[in-house]
Formats: C-alpha cells, structure tokens, sequence
C-alpha cells in the first residue's frame, strides 16, 4: 500500500479571552510528520466499525474506549482532508468566472495553510453557492448529525438498498445528497461522520455538497465536545486545524434547484441582509458569491412593509438587532442566518426576537414569505426553504408535523416526558 508524506499543522493551544476562545500559534510553519498509510476502508467493513461502537445513548456523554474505535490514527482523517483540498483547488469554486461580483483572493481564499482563526490570519469570507440539477433529479437531504454515526450509517444503508447506492458511491446519475451542517459535537462519533463525509465527497464530487452550520467553527467545536473528542481518542496534543480550515470551504447556504425554480438549503434560516438574486439569475450550473456586508438595516429601512402591520415595540427591537455588519468569524454577532441560529416559529408569527437572546430572531409564515418573493424579482424564482437546526424543545404548529416521537424529537434522551407534553398542547 501506498504511503503518504503528511504535513502536520502548527501546535496550537486554546485560551480564553473576553469569554470567546482564541487560537494562538506557537510555530507558523508547516514540520514535517510521520508518515501514515492511508486506508482505504470498504463501505461494509466501515458500518460493521461503526456498528460495533457502543451507541451515544449508552456512552451518556463519554467516549468509546480507543480499542472500540473505528479509525485508529487520526492521520486517516487528516490525508482524506488533505485530499479534499487538492480536489476543491481543481474544481468549480475555484475557476473565478463561476463567482458572482467579488471575486476571492487565490493566494489567500486557497492557502490552506492560513486562515482566520490562526495567527497567519486571513479574512472570514462567507459565500453562497447555486446548484442546478438535471430535471427529474432527486435531493436527499440531511442535518444535525452531531456526532450520532449510527444515524448516518442508517441512512447510508437505506440508501444502498434501494439502489441509489453502492458502498460509498452514487449509482443513480439524477441522485444529490445535501447535507445541511452540525456535523460534530454532542456526540462521541464526530471524527467518524467527518471521515464518512470524506469519503461519500471524495467518491462523488458532483453528487455530495456540504452546507456549513454554526457548529462548523472552531470556537463551538472546542465548547461542545469535538476538540475533547479528537484528544481523548488521538491524544492531547491532536487539534484538528485542517477540519476547522476545510470547514471555510463550505457555503454557509445552497440554492438548489432545477430550470428557474429554487430551494434555499442551510442550516440556521433566513438572513435578510443578503440579496440572492444575481446569484440565481447568473448563467450556470455551478455558481458562488460571497456575502460580504450583510445589510440587514437597509433591508428594513428599504422594505417597511415587510412586517405585515405596524407594531412600535417590534420595530424598536428590529432596529437594535438588524444591524449592518460583515462577519468576521461564524460566530460574531450579529450573527448570519445563514451560518447561524435565525430560526423559523409558527406558521401565524412574524419576525420576533428567540428565546436564546441575542441577535436571533423567529421568521414566521408572512416575513419569510415576503424574503422568498423579494428574492423572486427576477427570472429565478425561490419556492421555499429547507434547513436544519430546528430545535424540538420550542413547542408550535410546524414541529407538530414530525412523524418521530409524536412531533417531539428526542435525539438520545431515554424519556422526554415534558417536551412531548408540550408538543401535545400545541397541536390541540
């Protein structure tokens, strides 16, 4: 077998300032590692590993021990990530014709040696991409795994069994996979949905697209059980810095569709900030643009009649939280909707302030219908929107829509008696 030279990252250690995690360098060069033998696991020698790991519910919020791991050396991981690097240089998004307006830097959007959580800093360039597909095409969608590799081996299978599959590969020509961001943390097995994706990316470039979500961030992967799960497998000095910088080459959200007609698909939800519409009227089938400054003030100063009446205490909480800003990182504030938790309520609500604080707000029926047309102006038009992140424990018409667990979610708790007694009431 093949052995590969692997160049390690920069040791890195996280501290702690002004309550947000910064990353400081201590070498700014690239050194040399170990070799590792790349492996080449078959598809049903992966779900027998995966499915011999003992479940989340069981671990209660542990890790597997290192002889019940399904990848023994991270490095496994890192030449996979490294691959995928070589491949996102030679494809679209790296052809400058396919961006809309401003164009990124090749020198600094494609080193992968720099980003902007390391010393070497570059900018936090956020982008949207467009997707055409072929008519008759199908998109299987996907969100939230968070580490739950069971979940997605389930949905691999049932992929392979009705054809669209085999082992890792797409075999119907019309057939999409989108997965919609939150890939690690709460769950033990984030480095094993990290190497799945890879894997189902690396063998169908043009079939598999990442969306990134709010937990694609150093900053929350180092909160919320990532980076402690990297190093209680790996080691203590193992930090996945190529993930985090891989992660940078994932658009925030994709406009799917076919002819003129389009979905939008992202992790958090709506993001009045940004006009998609030279993005969607562009000719192609593969385009990108970057967000830049998110104009959420001008949009409510230009568009008074998207609140569907007049309401003072509404509109002196919109002005204090749709401010105009370009995002420096995935989790500054105020946040974008596309990356970040702007989420969607009930049906009859409008725009309204989370429960989680913050810059978040609810979209309801009548302000995301308005963003959909004010999208449509032109000859593409946005029919709707499909995300992830939706959060089970807020109680409202639309969760009461979910087939699982009587509209109440449960992800791996063994009892959830309150949520779906609140889901009840809802729905009567």
């Amino acid at each position: 077998m093949k052995r590969v030279q692997q160049m390690s990252w920069p040791t890195i250690r996280l501290i702690s300032s002004c309550g947000s995690l910064l990353a400081v360098l201590t070498a700014l060069v690239l050194v040399a590692a170990a070799p590792a033998t790349a492996q080449e696991i078959g598809y049903s020698d992966w779900k027998t590993r995966c499915l011999k790991t003992p479940s989340n519910r069981t671990l209660k919020g542990r890790f597997p021990e290192k002889d019940q791991l399904p990848l023994k050396d991270f490095r496994v991981v890192q030449q996979l990530v490294e691959k995928l690097f070589g491949h996102t240089k030679q494809s679209e998004i790296a052809q400058l014709p396919n961006w809309i307006g401003e164009k990124p830097d090749p020198a600094e959007f494609f080193d992968t040696r720099r980003a902007y959580f390391l010393r070497s800093a570059i900018r936090f360039q956020p982008f949207a991409q467009k997707l055409v597909a072929e008519p008759g095409s199908e998109m299987i969608f996907h969100g939230d795994f968070h580490g739950d590799i069971r979940s997605f081996i389930s949905t691999l299978e049932w992929l392979n069994r009705s054809g669209r599959m085999s082992g890792f590969r797409i075999k119907r020509p019309n057939t999409y996979l989108v997965f919609l961001g939150d890939y690690t943390d709460r769950g033990a097995y984030g480095v094993e949905v990290i190497y799945t994706l890879l894997r189902l990316k690396l063998a169908n470039p043009k079939r598999v697209f990442f969306v990134r979500g709010n937990h694609e961030d150093f900053q929350l992967t180092a909160r919320y059980g990532f980076l402690r799960e990297v190093r209680a497998k790996y080691g203590r000095t193992t930090t996945p810095l190529s993930i985090w910088r891989m992660y940078d080459f994932l658009p925030v959200v994709i406009y799917a569709g076919v002819g003129n007609d389009f979905v939008q698909c992202n992790h958090g939800g709506m993001e009045p900030g940004y006009d998609p519409r030279p993005l969607l009227n562009s000719a192609g089938r593969q385009r990108f643009q970057m967000l830049g400054e998110l104009a959420r003030a001008k949009f409510l100063a230009d568009h008074p009649d998207w609140l569907d009446r007049p309401d003072a205490k509404l509109k002196q909480q919109l002005d204090t939280k749709m401010l105009d800003f370009r995002p420096r990182s995935p989790t500054c504030r105020p946040r974008s909707g596309s990356c970040g938790a702007i989420t969607r309520c009930s049906p009859t609500t409008r725009p309204c302030p989370t429960t989680r604080g913050g810059a978040r707000l609810f979209f309801g029926q009548s302000s995301t219908s308005f963003l959909l047309g004010h999208a449509s102006a032109g000859r593409a038009k946005l029919r709707a929107v499909f995300r992830a992140h939706q959060h089970s424990s807020v109680p409202n018409a639309m969760m009461n829509r979910l087939i699982a667990s009587n509209g109440s979610f449960r992800h791996w708790q063994a009892t959830d008696d309150r949520r779906r007694a609140g889901a009840t009431r809802a729905r009567t």
